[in-house]
């Protein structure tokens, strides 16, 4: 074993790769690492304007990325997505499913529309894209890389966070079933879960939130909020060619919240 093998198991020269969610906190930090590993990330999400900023900023450090602006909440988007990525990039080699969204309110709350709508993102976006990128990816038969978003609310349940902590457990079961399904093709799925990373979305509602933020420190072995970076690292792993023989997998980037704390 020498330096250039190490640097092909983690390399992602040649390879083109998939975000989605790239508009926000941690699409955005992951989106630049697979792009720094060597990559061309095509970007999706909502908001054209920071996907250009975002593909700008890659360009300025050396890094290649185009934007594909797009709604996935509507399934009828996948297609043109994907058709779109591969006239323009020939392949998707890797995608990280990083859409997603929330709403906080108890159960008693909850309306149907909000239901489907998170369902419709953190789900069946993700289900139907997979679908449709795992498909080319099979066609083309050189494997390929999904890394799954999800969340440790996939383990704990949390008070006012019914349905976005639904999706991201069936997220964690869609993990093991598409690892098991396209095995064979050399298509290795697993699922990122990250902990209470401080982003621009969560920093009102969760970081200056004196009780929550309180609950969260009081829990986690490494005392510090979570960033976006502290995720780049596992999904530069689970991207790349080191991981071949990884697949089906949770893993969860929580500070060590889940492994319990002292009295």
């Amino acid at each position: 074993m020498n330096a250039d093998y190490v640097k092909q198991l983690f390399g992602l020269d040649g390879k083109v790769a998939l975000v989605t969610g790239a508009s926000g906190g941690i699409g955005k930090s992951l989106a630049h690492g697979l792009a720094m590993a060597g990559a061309t990330v095509a970007l999706n999400g909502r908001d054209a304007t920071k996907l250009d900023q975002l593909a700008e900023s890659i360009r300025a450090d050396g890094g290649q990325a185009v934007a594909f602006p797009g709604d996935l909440s509507n399934v009828d988007n996948v297609k043109p997505l994907v058709d779109s990525l591969l006239q323009k990039q020939g392949r998707v080699d890797v995608l990280v499913n990083c859409l997603g969204v929330n709403k906080r309110e108890p159960v008693f709350e909850v309306t149907p529309e909000t239901y489907d709508w998170i369902m419709n993102v953190n789900l069946k976006g993700v289900y139907f894209l997979s679908q449709a990128v795992a498909a080319q990816m099979a066609k083309r038969g050189e494997g390929g890389r999904i890394v799954h978003i999800g969340s440790v609310n996939a383990a704990i349940g949390l008070q006012d966070i019914s349905v976005y902590g639904l999706t991201k457990a069936a997220l964690v079961q869609n993990t093991k079933v598409m690892a098991v399904e396209w095995a064979e093709h050399g298509i290795r799925v697993n699922c990122l879960c990250p902990g209470f990373i401080e982003t621009e979305l969560t920093r009102v509602g969760l970081w200056q939130h004196e009780k929550r933020s309180d609950w969260i420190m009081r829990r986690l072995c490494i005392k510090r909020p979570g960033q976006p970076e502290d995720l780049v690292g596992l999904c530069l792993y689970l991207s790349s060619p080191a991981a071949e023989y990884t697949t089906g997998q949770a893993f969860y980037v929580d500070g060590g919240l889940l492994a319990g704390s002292p009295w």
